[in-house]
């Protein structure tokens, strides 16, 4: 059976190698990212380090269910860049996810056809030097119950592999909990029917 509560990301940010095309040098860079915020400040950081080149063109996509993409020609024609690289995010079947093309221009234009392939390739080196790794989606739940229940609701917890996120264990209690979404409905049946617990989905 195919689980369709799993996604691909990548483990860590990572380098390609350099693609040249008549002396211009397309640099290949991928980052997890789980917001817009992360996706400004990796960029902020490449242009410092990179201050030299001559264009930044990425793409990114974030989330597992709802996907938030964009992508980004920097100044290159219409759909050169931005496109090809948000093509390499779709083969490898990865999100939440920023990848960055750099060029160091070479003096010699390259056509719309040679900048396609430079970026699309200058994304892929990126991309097959990263570690891919199996991520799964989660839902979030939020637990009330008074102190008295709490052994009782721990040993649910324990019973089911269900995560602990956060917990405020005080006279009233309140614990975050992450559940595998193919197993939320029969969490949330769980604690529902559990006489005084009160459960919502965060």
């Amino acid at each position: 059976m195919q689980n369709d509560d799993v996604y691909f990301t990548i483990a860590k940010p990572a380098e390609g190698d350099i693609y040249k095309d008549r002396n211009s040098k397309f640099l290949g860079f991928v980052f997890p990212v789980i917001s817009e915020d992360q996706v400004k400040s990796h960029l902020e950081n490449l242009k410092k380090e990179h201050y030299a080149a001559r264009h930044w063109c990425y793409a990114y996509q974030i989330g597992t269910e709802k996907i938030k993409y964009r992508t980004n020609d920097d100044g290159e024609p219409n759909n050169s860049a931005g496109m090809p690289i948000y093509g390499q995010i779709q083969s490898f079947n990865v999100t939440n996810i920023l990848i960055v093309v750099i060029r160091y221009y070479g003096g010699v234009k390259l056509g719309v056809g040679g900048l396609i392939n430079a970026y699309r390739t200058g994304a892929q080196l990126a991309l097959d030097s990263a570690k891919i790794i199996q991520k799964t989606i989660k839902t979030t739940y939020q637990l009330k119950f008074e102190y008295k229940n709490l052994s009782k609701v721990m040993r649910l917890i324990k019973e089911n592999q269900v995560e602990i996120n956060k917990q405020n264990l005080e006279l009233s209690c309140l614990l975050e909990i992450s559940v595998r979404k193919n197993d939320s409905l029969k969490i949330f049946e769980l604690f529902n029917q559990f006489f005084g617990v009160e459960i919502r989905e965060l």
